[in-house]
């Protein structure tokens, strides 16, 4: 089924009528799934440049556009990659700008942890008992999983709690986009843990680190690129209020 809607253009009075195909952007978001290998294979600057300034469409409060990035390749990746391993080898612990989960969950949401973990572990033969595979597999996270592209986002260091709500948009734009073109990615708090690092390296003075994005074409043989972590059912994140409130 295609679905019409009408964009609005710069300049009074313009706008333009969009075909929205459902079943290829449903295909966009449900192929869009972190890729945790990569081709040695290097992603054109001007695609990433397409879809960041297609991604920069997500909309935030009164067009502020709080997000930046900063798009880290070739010898500079290769550099930011050394130092992050030589923080891991060291045993320094991380120390990230922010808290991305509560100390205490629900029992779903543990159990949807434990098993994409899990899942990961077992696409990449990993055995759980194995504290020297598992720790190389979190040493990977420090090379971008082996991905020649990482954007590094990042707010000013005042955001209040809402701009991670405009970059979580923005984001999610760049990774659809990421996909439509082609391409693969994994959002990486674990880089961002280094945050001291990250401002060091790219001259990030005064901003706060909210995430990496490692980049880059997904090897197909790769087993680990194949592991889908089960979604949630519709109803169990829904609720349809068609008349009385509940709670009225």
């Amino acid at each position: 089924m295609i679905g019409l809607w009408t964009a609005r253009l710069p300049g009074p009075q313009t706008s333009k009528v969009v075909d929205v195909s459902w079943p290829r952007f449903a295909a966009v978001v449900t192929a869009r799934h972190c890729k945790r290998a990569f081709l040695d294979r290097p992603v054109p600057r001007e695609i990433l440049a397409r879809v960041l300034a297609a991604a920069a469409h997500a909309p935030s409060t009164r067009n502020g556009q709080p997000w930046q990035v900063a798009v880290v390749t070739g010898a500079a990746r290769d550099a930011l990659a050394r130092r992050l391993c030589e923080e891991f080898d060291r045993g320094n612990p991380p120390r990230p700008d922010y808290v991305n989960r509560p100390g205490q969950v629900d029992q779903a949401t543990e159990e949807r942890a434990r098993a994409a973990g899990a899942g990961v572990l077992r696409a990449k033969g990993i055995d759980r008992a194995d504290a020297q595979a598992r720790r190389a597999h979190l040493r990977a996270n420090m090379e971008f999983y082996g991905a020649p592209a990482v954007l590094i986002c990042h707010l000013p260091a005042n955001a209040p709690p809402g701009a991670f709500l405009e970059m979580g948009f923005f984001l999610q734009n760049v990774m659809l986009g990421l996909v439509a073109c082609g391409l693969g990615s994994c959002p990486q708090y674990s880089i961002a843990g280094y945050a001291d690092v990250l401002r060091e390296e790219l001259c990030l003075a005064g901003r706060l680190i909210v995430c990496g994005i490692s980049v880059g074409y997904p090897d197909p043989a790769a087993p680990v690129n194949a592991f889908v972590p089960e979604r949630a059912a519709l109803a169990d994140y829904t609720q349809w209020h068609d008349h009385t409130p509940p709670c009225g």
